[in-house]
């Protein structure tokens, strides 16, 4: 298990990858100790995930044969002290929660001139909505549990003195392919630690699950129970509670913060899950119920409440096109940003020919309008724009 920390502290042993010379980034460097190649360690494979600032592969120790996620960040796309100072914070976020229950494992980080890259534990299993959508089969009380883990991370978090600030189910893996595979929150890049007395003002995370203070940009770590109860939310009936399609409409409606409990699957839901939405989804930081109460609640906790009858497959339908739907966006903003795959182009490239309607060998933007609205994409008229103007480079 990983030391205690008071709010508000720094662990021991981070204080050097803290204070960089004026020398050292004048060389490029970012975590301030000798350049190190990781491919003396490790043996790189094939690609697991592609991200704004790098990518993941799967690697093998070289003397054990052990496998492991190597997160490889490209120095060229750290513009700014800033950033090189995100990445950081990252890795003593993650040296400083490894070993906690539902947190993935932190193996260490080396730095050449490219890259950084950080070696952290392989969670084989995939993700949260890909998993529970393959089984084909649910109930509240397998969304009690996969919410007990999340909320988990949020209680070790917060009493280690850590905000995490971007909460949503893509964060989550599955630590294996087995049926009782444990959930570990994978991603740390926005996770910061907590300084007493301090309100935080930049607005971060991700559209759906940002909390409504965050929108006011006075918060506290009060917003990862929000976006915790957006995720049980989405569990129970496949749909976020604020939705709209544009990304302004979101955050109209989560400040609105009406949440939708009369259509189905809702009518069929527990008084006690709607209980603790309600609680977690508190418009107030001051009221909302904290991480330690959320695990003490009669619905969630083990043995408690939640029922073992099934949920309506439309729950499950509803989840896979919200899924299908963020993995279209995801993608079209990995074109934007010139970050695709060759093997992603590829499905692009095809997915693209299928919409052209008049079979012209070009797609107009009206097509591609009218393509992805029938792909179920929430994509804004920008966005879009955007997107037609980088499929042209591809």
């Amino acid at each position: 298990m990983g030391a205690c920390l008071s709010k508000g502290k720094r662990p021991a042993g981070t204080e050097a990858t803290d204070k960089l010379s004026s020398s050292a980034l004048l060389g490029g460097a970012v975590l301030g100790k000798p350049f190190e190649d990781v491919r003396s360690v490790y043996a790189l494979g094939k690609e697991l995930g592609r991200g704004q600032f790098g990518v993941t592969y799967l690697c093998t120790d070289k003397v054990t044969g052990a496998k492991y996620a190597c997160k490889s960040i490209s120095k060229r796309k750290l513009a700014n002290e800033s950033e090189r100072e995100d990445v950081r914070r990252e890795i003593q976020i993650m040296q400083h929660l490894t070993g906690q229950a539902n947190v993935v494992e932190f193996k260490g980080a080396y730095e050449d001139k490219s890259s950084v890259n950080l070696i952290m534990e392989l969670c084989a299993g995939g993700e949260l909505f890909d998993r529970i959508i393959a089984k084909g089969h649910y109930s509240e009380r397998a969304a009690a549990a996969m919410c007990r883990a999340i909320v988990n991370v949020v209680n070790i978090c917060h009493f280690m003195g850590v905000m995490h600030r971007d909460l949503k189910p893509e964060n989550f893996l599955l630590a294996s392919m087995d049926e009782g595979a444990m959930l570990k929150a994978t991603d740390f890049g926005l996770s910061v630690f907590i300084e007493e007395g301090k309100v935080y003002r930049d607005i971060v995370g991700s559209a759906y699950y940002i909390a409504p203070e965050v929108l006011r940009q006075r918060y506290g770590k009060e917003i990862d129970i929000w976006s915790a109860g957006v995720i049980l939310y989405i569990l129970l009936c496949g749909v976020p509670p604020f939705w709209a399609d544009t990304e302004r409409g979101i955050f109209d409606a989560i400040i609105e913060g009406e949440i939708d409990f009369e259509s189905p699957p809702w009518p069929s839901i527990s008084n006690s899950a709607k209980d603790l939405i309600k609680k977690m989804l508190t418009q107030d930081p001051k009221k909302r119920i904290t991480s330690a109460q959320v695990l003490q609640h009669p619905w969630l906790k083990e043995g408690g409440e939640a029922s073992d009858k099934p949920i309506d497959s439309a729950v499950l339908s509803r989840m896979k096109h919200f899924r299908a739907m963020n993995k279209l966006k995801k993608m079209a903003l990995k074109v934007i940003a010139e970050s695709l795959s060759e093997e992603e182009i590829k499905g692009l490239k095809q997915m693209f020919a299928n919409m052209d309607t008049d079979n012209s060998g070009t797609i107009t933007y009206e097509e591609l309008k009218t393509g992805l609205a029938r792909l179920g994409s929430k994509l804004s008229e920008t966005e879009i724009k955007q997107l037609m103007d980088a499929v042209t480079k591809i």
